[in-house]
């Protein structure tokens, strides 16, 4: 990674590390990473949303709000209802991709050594 940060011409090194903790930061909560999972295939309303994830309307917006300001979520109008949809598929990615390893960690623990673990909190 430092020689992949170094190689970038103009770029100050320690601005890279900022808004990387700062999108590691937006997708720091459960709840998010949730909403991530249930836009990731199709868009939705919050009604939807709702439906699939077990929280109120008024913290399914804050986090909503939160991933939409960070350019992670877009969002339209439709008549009163409000739909997001995933504007950032990099971001996406990301978390599915760390998601995926931690369930693969946490289902066959004796597949990966512990060297190799993205989370060293699950024991084999």
């Amino acid at each position: 990674m430092k020689q992949m940060i170094e190689s970038e011409s103009g770029v100050e090194k320690g601005r890279v590390f900022e808004l990387a903790a700062e999108l590691f930061g937006v997708l720091s909560t459960p709840m998010r990473l949730r909403i991530l999972s249930a836009l990731c295939d199709k868009e939705k309303s919050v009604s939807q949303l709702l439906q699939e994830i077990d929280t109120t309307q008024p913290n399914l917006s804050q986090h909503l709000n939160l991933l939409y300001r960070a350019g992670v979520l877009a969002k339209r109008k439709d008549g009163t209802q409000v739909i997001y949809r995933v504007q950032s598929e990099k971001a996406v990615m990301l978390c599915r991709t760390v998601c995926t390893q931690i369930a693969i960690e946490m289902d066959e623990p004796g597949s990966v050594p512990a060297t190799e673990r993205l989370s060293p909190r699950i024991a084999s």
